[in-house]
């Protein structure tokens, strides 16, 4: 049977099977728990057992002293729960508190997801894995080449990382991308940075308006909300400017048939060329006569970002409550 964990001073809980370290079951969970290295070797997720027990079912490297021990700290990379526990330990819920890292990660696919779009997933090493909060971008590299892409997945699956990279004139690290980037090559993952995250402990229902691949950052906030199980509802409006934009459709209808507090809206431009707000903000306003009351977050292209911001501020949205992207 699984365990329960109840981490002080947060008071998030998870739970715990046998064959899982607590620190893996914690980052499952979607909770932003301090660590390094992930393999007993850096110390970094050291925490202080409360009440409970553990088993060590890792090895570890790294050497506790014994004032430590006898406090009731162990790495929580190299232990599971063997009852219930209450635990001591770091959670980070600001951008700021999150180190710069920089992680040599390898191509695991590369497949398109429309004629102008490319799914970059990366893989970085087990013993290096990139920590960051969900809606944060990266710097991607190939030799002198290098251009920033927000981060398409969960931070509670560290070890994969997702990109949405669009077919840019004149971008050279997308021409790698769309010229045969191929599966076992290596790329240069410099970050995370960015203030595009969730608010910490915020209640509120989640509004969510993406535009094009401003989508990419949208979806990784929308994944780590549902495994925090932390929004009352989140309501994602996609506005597409050419045929065939919505490249995940699919995926966010999968979410709306099994999640009843989730809403899929998606929107083709009026006019193909410029992403214009507006009809996406007329949507939002007749479906949500109650916007003021909603976390929103805005992701895409320039123009769209600061009309819709600018729009949803003069509707009453306190500006604490809006967190934007240009994507």
């Amino acid at each position: 049977m699984p365990n329960k964990v109840l981490l002080y001073p947060s008071y998030h809980t998870f739970l715990v099977n046998g064959a899982d370290t607590v620190l893996e079951a914690g980052l499952r969970a979607g909770l932003a728990m301090n660590y390094g290295c992930s393999s007993g070797n850096c110390g970094l997720c050291k925490a202080r057992v409360v009440s409970g027990q553990t088993e060590k079912i890792r090895h570890q490297d790294y050497v506790l002293t014994e004032a430590e021990k006898n406090q009731g700290y162990v790495l929580l990379c190299s232990h599971t729960a063997a009852s219930d526990l209450v635990i001591e330990a770091h959670e980070a819920s600001r951008a700021n508190e999150i180190q710069l890292q920089e992680i040599a990660a390898r191509v695991k696919e590369v497949k398109p997801l429309t004629d102008k779009v490319m799914l970059l997933h990366l893989q970085t090493p087990r013993t290096n894995r990139l920590r960051f909060l969900a809606g944060q971008s990266v710097a991607l590299s190939i030799g002198d080449d290098a251009s920033d892409y927000a981060i398409a997945s969960c931070p509670c699956d560290d070890r994969n990382l997702q990109f949405h990279i669009r077919d840019i004139p004149g971008n050279a690290f997308a021409r790698h991308v769309f010229g045969g980037l191929r599966s076992g090559e290596t790329v240069s993952v410099y970050g995370p940075v960015g203030e595009f995250v969730l608010k910490p402990e915020s209640t509120r229902p989640l509004l969510l308006l993406a535009c094009n691949s401003g989508f990419a950052p949208i979806k990784s906030l929308v994944e780590h909300a549902m495994s925090l199980e932390r929004a009352e509802s989140l309501h994602l409006y996609w506005l597409a400017t050419v045929k065939g934009g919505h490249y995940l459709s699919n995926w966010c209808r999968s979410w709306a048939d099994a999640l009843d507090n989730f809403h899929y809206h998606e929107l083709l431009a009026q006019s193909l060329e410029e992403p214009n707000p507006d009809q996406v903000l007329a949507q939002v306003v007749a479906d949500h006569l109650d916007v003021a009351q909603y976390d929103v977050y805005i992701s895409g292209p320039a123009r769209f970002v600061s009309k819709a911001r600018e729009a949803l501020l003069q509707s009453g949205v306190p500006a604490a409550q809006v967190a934007s992207a240009v994507i």
